[in-house]
């Protein structure tokens, strides 16, 4: 059994924002998956991982990721796809959370964000920004690309992520819906969950730690 839960945000506790990107490209006449391409080409450097660690704001992502797809085939600005990221909070995984912290499980957020979005890091307004903070109050810690200068699927990202919260990768289970961000997490030795049905992913989870969460 495991005994610490590492969560991604965004496509695990909110619905994947790849839907949103789906629809974006159907409107506008874009191959389906294309802005999903853009960000996996040079993931290590292009425009999506240099403002996920904070080395660039806003106003240069839209330009360089314009620049990055029109490369590809479909000029998109980067505004245009920073509107697209917030999901719909999914409340069986909030349950789950919630169950976990009372159990007294140590559990973390490992997110890969941007300065002034949902996990942290300057927070959304309005409504919202109430059921995030509660969300964000279940976990004993947050781990932010971009305060902390690295990102998923670096093994630093991890190791920080460990240490903060005093665990061994052995005692982790770490929810995420990218494999390429569960390899490395398995490699360290964590017990990796894909989320793409989240009741199935919870059903791992229950088996992972013997809690019951539904």
């Amino acid at each position: 059994m495991r005994s610490a839960v590492f969560w991604d945000f965004g496509g695990v506790i909110l619905s994947s924002p790849f839907d949103a990107f789906n629809q974006y490209e159907d409107e506008h006449g874009i191959p389906p998956d294309f802005i999903r391409r853009i960000n996996a080409t040079n993931p290590d450097t292009n425009a999506w991982a240099q403002l996920e660690r904070n080395d660039v704001d806003a106003r240069a992502f839209d330009a360089l990721f314009a620049a990055e797809s029109e490369t590809l085939g479909r000029r998109i600005p980067g505004a245009d796809v920073l509107a697209l990221l917030k999901g719909d909070i999914r409340p069986a995984m909030v349950t789950a959370l919630r169950r976990i912290r009372a159990a007294g499980l140590p559990q973390a957020c490992l997110t890969n964000n941007i300065v002034g979005g949902d996990g942290g890091a300057g927070g959304p307004r309005g409504r919202r920004v109430a059921e995030i903070g509660a969300i964000m109050a279940t976990f004993d810690i947050v781990v932010e690309s971009s305060k902390v200068g690295c990102r998923k699927p670096e093994p630093r990202f991890y190791e920080i992520a460990c240490e903060l919260l005093g665990v061994a990768p052995t005692d982790v289970v770490f929810l995420d819906d990218l494999g390429v961000n569960l390899k490395p997490a398995a490699a360290m030795g964590m017990h990796t969950i894909k989320v793409t049905n989240p009741d199935d992913a919870l059903a791992q989870l229950e088996a992972a730690t013997g809690l019951t969460l539904r």
